[in-house]
């Protein structure tokens, strides 16, 4: 099939816009996707369809004359009663002004009140004059209503992130601070003009740790509890632990989200400790210990100094005692039976902590390590005790176990589920965020973890003796990495991140473990979101542009030079674009066939070409092949066919197959009347084949192109996937 230019139809033939609308009718307007209807230059309502009806809740009766609105009654949208006279389409009649895209509240008659979108364009004859306009509406209740909800949790989160009880920031790829919190401001004294929109380096202490922060972050490695010390505005050092990670947008690294923890109380007491570790190594270094040597019955056969000052008695009289004659009376049965079980050889040493009585009765802790040496037949010749004076440490264990009570209270108030256990995996501890998370409470003797159920996140069950934290205490070391999805008795699936790390006592042994369960819900939603949108991008910007290529190649194999090939080329190019247009618009989801037939025709078909058929929703493929062949035949019959005459015609009716055999199936016929008579081509030109290469090899249909005398014929027949009712 061959393509020459539009010869263009003469103006004085030619209806105007107004006139076009008002002669098609209100079934026309109802084919529309959308409440339509028409005034005249006066504003008079002349033509509305069935969706404007029932949106208004009521029938305006044109011999009244109603003007400018078929609806009971308009408001702004803060409430304010807007009259008819002053409607957006008033004022398009009186001055011609467009309205895009503006939202008004309508009433009904029955009180009801609904949010409507309109959008209003002036119609004019071929002079400029305006005849009158258009206005097409639809409901957005939902959408606002939606817009509202969308509101409503963004200033939840705002009210989360401004005033959680733990400092929050966020930082720029540029290390500039974005945002912070009450909790982070309060946390180093700053107000907010002083903080936020400053370097991070300038409040860090430590150049090289903001520096390493940084470059981390960077490369997308997240960090946990990463120490800093941090410079308040009274010029203290604040010790933090940050917790942070980061966030990419197209691969670009944009901006980071930071926790702060005080720390700095801990700080101070993990440095007293310290302190203390060091003047005792310093004492070592010194042979400040206690060093005796006693025989079988404890007696002390030799002892240093330092023992003397931790006993506060002079040498002499230590060598005239035992060792239990310094020990409190609780502590003697136990050091006893020890010693006696280290003079016969059942053990080779022991380690004890007892209490020594002073003269002035003053108590001192000791921790005395006791070994043996014996000859070389094994005889047992003395004991060698090492005495240390714990007192300090026995004290600082007291205040420790104060702060063990104090980090329980921190645990519970903390917004994260965390729960503890003993060495074989009972529950001894859960915070209020735990039982949120998992939905219930754990009963006494509950194992591993404080959920119900456990899947792994391919949705096979995990039991909980094989979960992240059976696998931590099993093994005694931290697990990392892992993911499982929670299931609550109400039957809602939390997908979340374990945290599982053993704890140990201060001789390294393995006491239990903590567990950290952090929610990923949200995060595992915008995966599966961003992955489907990449994978369909992709798959469609491939497809379009190996379709363009096509028709360039063919349109300028075609073509005899360029004035041929351009406008050729562009005709095709737009009507790829329009089906894209329609696409977009609908989010790459099913397109409307009557919708789709519009967009294509009605731009150059002047009211000659009639349509009719039942509502059918076309896929995306679907919709872009239509389009093409449309597009084709549309052209054609511009060119040459019944549309390049003012008396010719075109019907296109489309209907849903019956029978058992066509059920689901698509049938289209193209019939072209009053045109000139039609010559059947020499040779099947490139549009024909286009045509049959968009029905039967894309759409796996049957394409039948006939030139007959009296206008050319064609009729396509392809599946659909699905059909609704006549609308």
């Amino acid at each position: 099939m061959s393509n020459v230019e539009e010869f263009p139809l003469s103006a004085r033939h030619r209806p105007t816009e107004f006139e076009a609308l008002v002669a098609a009718g209100h079934a026309a307007l109802d084919a529309i996707p959308g409440a339509v209807y028409l005034c005249d230059a006066e504003g008079v309502l002349v033509a509305f369809n069935t969706e404007a009806v029932e949106l208004w809740g009521r029938t305006p009766d044109i011999a009244r004359k109603e003007r400018f609105c078929g609806s009971h009654q308009l408001y702004l949208l803060d409430g304010t009663p807007l009259a008819h006279a002053d409607c957006p389409m008033a004022t398009a009649i009186r001055v011609g002004t467009p309205t895009r895209n503006a939202e008004v509240i309508m009433a009904r008659p029955d009180g009801s009140r609904f949010s409507a979108l309109v959008n209003i364009r002036a119609l004019r004859d071929h002079s400029g004059r305006i005849q009158g306009a258009i206005n097409c509406f639809q409901d957005i209740t939902g959408r606002k209503q939606l817009e509202e909800e969308v509101l409503r949790k963004t200033q939840d989160l705002e009210d989360f992130f401004d005033n959680g009880a733990v400092g929050l920031h966020i930082v720029s790829g540029e290390g500039i601070i974005l945002r912070a919190n009450k909790a982070e401001l309060n946390l180093l004294g700053y107000t907010p003009e002083e903080y936020i929109g400053r370097h991070v380096a300038e409040f860090h202490v430590d150049a090289p740790v903001i520096g390493d922060i940084l470059q981390r972050l960077s490369c997308g490695e997240p960090l946990d509890r990463y120490p800093a010390r941090l410079r308040a505005r009274d010029g203290s050092v604040k010790h933090a632990l940050i917790t942070s990670n980061s966030r990419f947008v197209d691969g670009k690294f944009v901006n980071t989200r930071c926790f702060t923890a005080d720390v700095s109380e801990v700080h101070a007491a993990e440095e007293a400790h310290r302190a203390s570790e060091t003047r005792l190594a310093a004492t070592y270094e010194a042979v400040s210990v206690g060093i005796s040597e006693t025989d079988e019955n404890g007696r002390f056969l030799r002892v240093n100094e330092s023992l003397c000052r931790i006993i506060a008695r002079p040498r002499d009289e230590l060598l005239r005692m035992t060792m239990f004659d310094y020990t409190h009376p609780d502590d003697q049965t136990e050091d006893a039976e020890l010693y006696a079980r280290q003079v016969r050889g059942d053990i080779e040493n022991y380690t004890v902590r007892k209490r020594a009585l002073r003269p002035d009765g003053s108590v001192r802790h000791l921790a005395i390590f006791s070994s043996s040496v014996r000859d070389s037949e094994g005889r047992f010749r003395y004991g060698v005790r090492v005495a240390q004076d714990v007192t300090a440490t026995k004290q600082l264990e007291d205040r420790l176990r104060e702060g063990e009570q104090r980090m329980r209270d921190l645990l519970e108030a903390l917004p994260a589920a965390i729960y503890t256990t003993d060495a074989e995996g009972r529950i001894n501890f859960y915070n209020r965020a735990a039982v949120e998370m998992a939905g219930r409470t754990p009963q006494p003797g509950d194992e591993w973890c404080v959920t119900w159920k456990l899947y792994w996140p391919d949705g096979s069950p995990l039991p909980h003796n094989e979960c992240p934290m059976a696998v931590a205490l099993r093994e005694n070391r931290p697990v990392r990495g892992a993911e499982a999805v929670a299931e609550r008795p109400d039957g809602r699936r939390v997908p979340f991140i374990p945290y599982p790390t053993p704890l140990r006592d201060s001789a390294g042994n393995l006491v239990g473990a903590v567990n950290m369960l952090v929610d990923i819900t949200e995060r595992k939603n915008a995966e599966n979101a961003q992955k489907v949108l990449i994978d369909e991008l992709n798959h469609r910007v491939k497809n379009t542009l190996a379709t363009v290529q096509s028709l360039a190649n063919q349109t300028a194999r075609h073509a005899g030079d360029l004035q041929e090939f351009l406008p050729t080329f562009m005709g095709r190019l737009l009507a790829l674009a329009r089906a894209h247009d329609l696409l977009t618009k609908r989010n790459w989801q099913d397109a409307p066939f009557e919708k789709l037939v519009h967009d294509v025709i009605a731009p150059v078909s002047g009211g000659r070409v009639v349509t009719g058929g039942p509502h059918v929703d076309l896929d995306a493929r679907m919709a872009l092949s239509i389009t093409m062949v449309l597009n084709e035949l549309l052209t054609n019959a511009v060119k040459y066919g019944a549309l390049s005459v003012p008396n010719g015609s075109v019907s296109l009716t489309w209907r849903i197959g019956a029978g058992e055999r066509s059920r689901g199936v698509l049938e289209c016929e193209w019939r072209e009347v009053g045109g000139p008579p039609v010559t059947p081509p020499k040779r099947r030109g490139f549009g024909t084949r286009l045509m049959e290469r968009c029905i039967e090899h894309d759409l796996s249909g049957e394409f039948d192109l006939v030139f007959e005398p009296e206008g050319t014929r064609c009729r396509m027949v392809f599946p659909v996937a699905a059909a609704a009712s006549n609308g």
